[in-house]
């Protein structure tokens, strides 16, 4: 069933999140990863060892919601959560070297349904609509959305 657009940003937002997000899961299946996990992979890798704090901050989400999406990679042996050394209160997060491999793995299928993205979108849309929705997920606009008009 096919609904008419609706004028609600966060809705439209949802589901079109929802769609491509099941587009992305069904190419990673093979590896095992959900697109969520492979998103967290990759900003731990490029963060190197953040803390709960700082990776929930980059991946725009809520200690909670983190914490139960890294559980299965834990469990996995694909991140390790080790004290921070200048801070024992402080958990970091580590890519360990299975999480590496795993990682590996699955790139050629994520890149594979980028590129069918970018086709099917076209590749001048794609970049503007990445640009956009990257604004959308910065501080400024959070905090330029919750000001008085």
């Amino acid at each position: 069933m096919t609904i008419p657009p609706t004028r609600c940003s966060n809705a439209a937002l949802r589901r079109a999140t929802r769609s491509v997000g099941q587009l992305y899961d069904d190419a990673l299946a093979p590896s095992g990863l959900r697109t969520t996990q492979f998103g967290l992979l990759g900003t731990i890798r490029r963060l190197g060892t953040p803390t709960m704090g700082e990776l929930a901050d980059a991946m725009v989400m809520d200690l909670s919601g983190l914490a139960h999406t890294l559980k299965p990679l834990t469990r996995d042996g694909y991140v390790s959560v080790v004290p921070d050394p200048q801070d024992r209160r402080a958990r970091r997060i580590a890519l360990t070297p299975s999480g590496t491999a795993k990682l590996a793995e699955a790139t050629p299928l994520w890149r594979a349904a980028q590129d069918r993205f970018d086709t099917a979108f076209g590749p001048d849309q794609a970049d503007l609509l990445r640009d956009l929705l990257h604004r959308l997920a910065r501080p400024e606009f959070r905090e330029a959305f919750g000001a008085e008009p």
